[in-house]
């Protein structure tokens, strides 16, 4: 039954009875639920409470009356009002006048807030005051007249220009001039906040803006020359109810002085369990997490590598008919959890192309370790001759590796096993984080993607056909004892000119 709102009011508060979901339950509060429509035209995904008091509270405890503590995006404000459980109730409304100030450009998330800051025993006239409607992506606030220096605590908006080009017209009026060339809200977020000077930021963004490519680029080229990242929290695991995006909170200190020198900083990664590890972020690489993959093929890369083309197509099969008999697996036939395949006729040329390439190319983790990405032999495992598109081409079946020039099969075991081994080493090294997330899972390692592109870019650091007989010998010898640093040496001797290799990989 609903309580009215001198009920309300009366009533003393339990803060337990606020939700992990961060909604207020039984209070007399009407709950807000964003509708689909919403959430997707803001780009917003409120934060709860329990990820403000485990992962942020303990990082601002023992400065909350040196700050002014704001959000730009408050959302119901989960980020900045439960400081005021640490403030003892005698003087919240002080504390809350000087040192608290909230927005939103929802009206409801407004109403919402200062629902929740009357929680604490804030004077609704008082709530009003420092928690206002405003569009702060278009309309920075002035934080000048603030008293105290601010610390913009905050979940931006995320929204993928992309999408809104398709489906939010609205917002694209926020990527124009000085915003021109970055790709999501919450990028704009953060170049809003560099250009008004702020010091101190904790933000909950995607984890693209670590770890992405051309999604990315651009902002992390323009933001990190002037802040530091002190440490960060990345989640592999899902946070909000209504989105799978994967997201950090990122712990920002501005620069005294704008640098190109690398970011050094530690993260805990979470998912079934929690790790940590030490982050290099190099501006030589747009300070790009997990580089060091591309760090070595840009390096490695062959003086003539092997040209790469990937997919048999029922085009080419029908194209080249003859009266050699072959079973091809059909990836657009798939059922029961099996691929089926079928017999085709075909003529010699297109016979002996499938003889002389016989790997594939698993670009996705299966879930177990014997179905990780890396290279395969077709006929052992799938018993059939080759694999062909008969409808679609998608990147995530199993995809045919066509190698010019043709490689007698001891070379292509020496490829395939080299390959795999250093997939393996640098999905170690780095967490697998030059990889795609596929699907977060409860699994020993979060299921990855594995594109093309650096599929074609591994195999171009392998120049066999160059390699003497001698020294494939060696490499078969280092292969099998997982000696990464020979292997290295025997790719450097291959190509002379190149200068001694760098100590990153």
């Amino acid at each position: 039954m609903r309580k009215n709102k001198q009920q309300t009011k009366k009533k003393k508060v339990d803060i337990s009875t606020i939700s992990k979901t961060g909604y207020v339950r039984d209070l007399g509060i009407t709950e807000y639920f964003p509708t689909e429509k919403k959430r997707r035209e803001f780009g917003a995904h409120l934060t709860s409470i329990d990820i403000f008091k485990k992962f942020v509270f303990p990082e601002i405890e023992s400065i909350l009356y040196k700050y002014t503590w704001v959000d730009l995006f408050c959302g119901e404000g989960n980020l900045i009002l439960p400081i005021l459980e640490a403030i003892p109730e005698g003087k919240r409304i002080d504390f809350f006048k000087n040192h608290i100030f909230l927005f939103d450009i929802q009206k409801e998330m407004v109403e919402k807030s200062i629902e929740n800051a009357k929680i604490y025993g804030i004077p609704d006239t008082i709530a009003r005051n420092n928690i206002r409607q405003r569009d702060t992506l278009q309309n920075y606030p002035d934080i000048k007249s603030f008293k105290l220096p601010p610390y913009h605590i905050t979940n931006p908006p995320y929204l993928y220009i992309g999408y809104i080009v398709k489906n939010s017209e609205r917002n694209l009026r926020y990527f124009t001039g000085q915003n021109e060339g970055y790709q999501d809200l919450y990028q704009i977020a953060l170049m809003n906040d560099l250009r008004h000077g702020l010091q101190k930021l904790i933000y909950i963004i995607p984890t693209n803006f670590l770890f992405g490519f051309s999604v990315s680029n651009k902002i992390r080229k323009d933001f990190l020359p002037f802040y530091n990242i002190k440490k960060a929290i990345i989640f592999e695991r899902k946070i909000f109810e209504f989105t799978g995006t994967n997201v950090c909170i990122c712990f920002f200190e501005k620069k005294t002085q704008p640098s190109q020198e690398p970011i050094i900083f530690k993260a805990s990664k979470i998912n079934s369990k929690i790790t940590e590890r030490e982050y290099n972020l190099s501006p030589k690489n747009f300070y790009r997490a997990g580089g060091e993959f591309d760090e070595y093929i840009s390096y490695f890369k062959a003086p003539i590598p092997l040209k790469i083309k990937f997919y048999l197509t029922l085009d080419e099969v029908v194209k080249n008919k003859g009266q050699k008999e072959v079973k091809l697996l059909d990836v657009n036939d798939f059922s029961n959890g099996y691929f089926r395949f079928h017999t085709y006729r075909v003529n010699e040329k297109l016979y002996n192309k499938l003889n002389n390439n016989p790997l594939f190319v698993r670009t996705l983790d299966t879930g177990g370790w014997n179905g990780r990405v890396g290279i395969y032999n077709v006929k052992e495992t799938f018993g059939v001759d080759g694999i062909v598109v008969t409808k679609e081409k998608y990147r995530t079946h199993p995809i045919q590796i066509f190698i010019t020039p043709d490689l007698p099969e001891e070379d292509l075991i020496l490829l395939k096993n080299y390959f795999n081994l250093m997939l393996e080493y640098f999905r170690d090294i780095t967490d697998s984080e030059f990889l795609t997330t596929f699907k977060y899972s409860n699994s020993d390692y979060i299921r990855k993607y594995l594109g093309l592109s650096q599929t074609k870019k591994l195999l171009e650091t392998f120049p066999v056909h160059l390699i003497p007989k001698e020294q494939k010998k060696v490499l078969k010898i280092l292969i099998e004892q997982k000696n990464i640093e020979g292997i290295k040496d025997v790719l450097l001797s291959v190509d002379k000119k190149r200068e001694k290799q760098p100590t990153i990989f």
